[in-house]
C-alpha cells in the first residue's frame, strides 16, 4: 500500500466554491458494497436507502469563529491568528471569560515566534483593541508550526469578543466565499469547539431529519471536535508512517444505548460523516467487545484499508481531497478499487467535490 494509491485528478471547477442553494437538493451517489454499483440521486433520496429501525449517528460540533484577523503590535503589519483548540495544562479551552490559552496557527510565522514577545492585536468595529493573542509558547505533539496564544479581552468575555471579530474558517480550497457563514455550519451543531465543519451533516435540514424520524429511523449525537490535520494531505510514501493527529470526542450514555438497541434489533448504525465514525469507532472496548460512553477523550484513531469496523454499518460522506487520511478511511470502510471507480464516476458526472459538494452513502 502506497499514499499514491490514494490520489487522483480532480479539475479544479470541481471543487465547489459555495453550498448548494437547497441543502438536501445537492447531489447523492449511492455505493452498494456487496456488489460495487452506483446509483445517482438527490440527497433528500437518503429516506429511501434508510430503513425503520436504522440509528443515524451524527458530529453534532459547531465550528468556532476562530480565524482573527489583526495586526502585529508595534510593526502594525498585518497578521492572523488560527484557533485550533484549547491549550492542555495553560487553561480552559472553552471561551467563558477573558483569558485563556488556546493552540493556533499564526502567520507570518516567523515573526510571530515565543520570546519574541509578540503580540497581535484585533480590532473591534469602533476601531479598539478588541482582542489581544500573545505568542507565549510552541504547542507539543499538536498541529505543524503550531504557537500556544494567550487570549486576552476587555469585553465582558472572551466569547462575546471571538463573536464580535472573529471569522468562521474556510477550507484553503475554497476560495472568496462571501456567503452566510451559517451555511458552513450543520442545521443541528450545538457547542462551538471545531476548527472545521463535519460537512457531511451540513446537507440535512430539519424537514429532512423529521421525515427520517418519522419513518422509524432513530437520531442520536457524539461530538468530535474537527481540527484542521483531519484535512492535511499525507507527506509520507508509506501511509503507515503517516502520524495521526489527536482529537478529542464525546460519546453520550444516550447514544450507546440507542446503538446497542438498533443492534439487538437488527438495525444499521449510520455515521453522518468521517468524524462520527472515528468517534464511535475510537469508543469501542476490544477487552468489553462493545461499545462505551467517552466523555471528552482523546484519539488518534487511524483507519487504513484493512481496519475492523466494529460499530458502523454504514457511512454518509462527502468526497475528499487526494492522499489524505479521509480517503484513506472511506477506502477502509469499502475498498480502494470501489473507492476510486466511484470517484471517476463522480469526476464523470460533474459532481461537485469538498466541503460544501455532494454526499455519497455507502451502504
Amino acid at each position: 500500500m502506497k499514499t499514491s494509491d490514494f490520489e487522483y485528478e480532480l479539475p479544479p471547477e470541481l471543487i465547489a466554491q459555495e453550498p448548494a442553494p437547497v441543502r438536501d437538493e445537492c447531489r447523492l451517489l449511492v455505493m452498494d458494497r456487496s456488489a460495487g454499483t452506483l446509483e445517482d440521486r438527490i440527497f433528500r433520496d437518503i429516506v429511501e436507502y434508510l430503513e425503520p429501525g436504522d440509528l443515524l449517528v451524527a458530529n453534532e460540533t459547531r465550528v468556532l469563529p476562530a480565524r482573527l484577523l489583526g495586526h502585529k503590535r508595534g510593526s502594525g503589519g498585518a497578521a492572523e491568528v488560527f484557533l485550533l483548540r484549547g491549550a492542555v495544562g495553560y487553561g480552559s479551552g472553552i471561551p467563558s471569560n477573558r483569558e485563556a490559552y488556546w493552540e493556533a496557527l499564526v502567520k507570518p510565522g516567523k515573526r510571530l515566534k515565543p520570546g519574541s514577545g509578540a503580540i497581535v492585536d484585533v480590532l473591534g468595529a469602533n476601531g479598539d483593541v478588541a482582542l489581544s493573542a500573545e505568542v507565549v509558547d510552541w504547542a507539543q505533539g499538536g498541529s505543524r508550526g503550531a504557537r500556544i496564544v494567550r487570549l486576552s479581552t476587555e469585553f465582558p468575555s472572551l466569547d462575546e469578543a471571538l463573536h464580535a471579530v472573529g471569522h468562521t474558517p474556510l477550507p484553503p480550497y475554497i476560495k472568496d466565499y462571501a456567503g452566510d457563514e451559517e451555511l458552513y455550519q450543520t442545521v443541528y451543531s450545538r457547542r462551538e469547539s471545531s476548527a472545521a465543519a463535519p460537512t457531511a451533516g451540513l446537507h440535512f435540514t430539519p424537514e429532512l431529519i423529521e421525515r427520517l424520524r418519522a419513518k422509524g429511523v432513530g437520531w442520536e449525537t457524539v461530538e468530535l471536535e474537527v481540527g484542521l490535520d483531519t484535512f492535511r494531505i499525507v507527506d509520507e510514501d508509506d501511509p503507515t508512517h503517516h502520524e495521526m493527529h489527536t482529537e478529542f470526542y464525546t460519546v453520550p450514555q444516550r447514544t450507546v444505548e440507542a446503538i446497542e438497541r438498533t443492534k439487538a434489533a437488527g438495525g444499521r448504525v449510520v455515521a453522518v460523516g468521517t468524524t462520527s465514525v472515528r468517534s464511535l469507532e475510537s469508543a469501542w472496548d476490544d477487552g468489553l467487545g462493545c461499545i462505551v460512553p467517552r466523555e471528552r477523550a482523546s484519539t488518534q484513531l487511524y483507519l487504513l484499508p484493512g481496519s475492523e469496523f466494529h460499530v458502523v454499518d454504514a457511512l454518509i460522506t462527502n468526497f475528499h481531497v487526494p492522499r489524505s487520511t479521509l480517503m484513506m478511511l472511506v477506502s477502509a470502510f469499502s475498498s480502494r478499487d470501489y473507492i476510486m471507480a466511484a470517484y471517476q464516476h463522480a469526476i464523470d458526472q460533474r459532481y461537485r467535490f469538498f466541503s460544501f459538494g455532494d454526499a455519497m452513502l455507502i451502504r
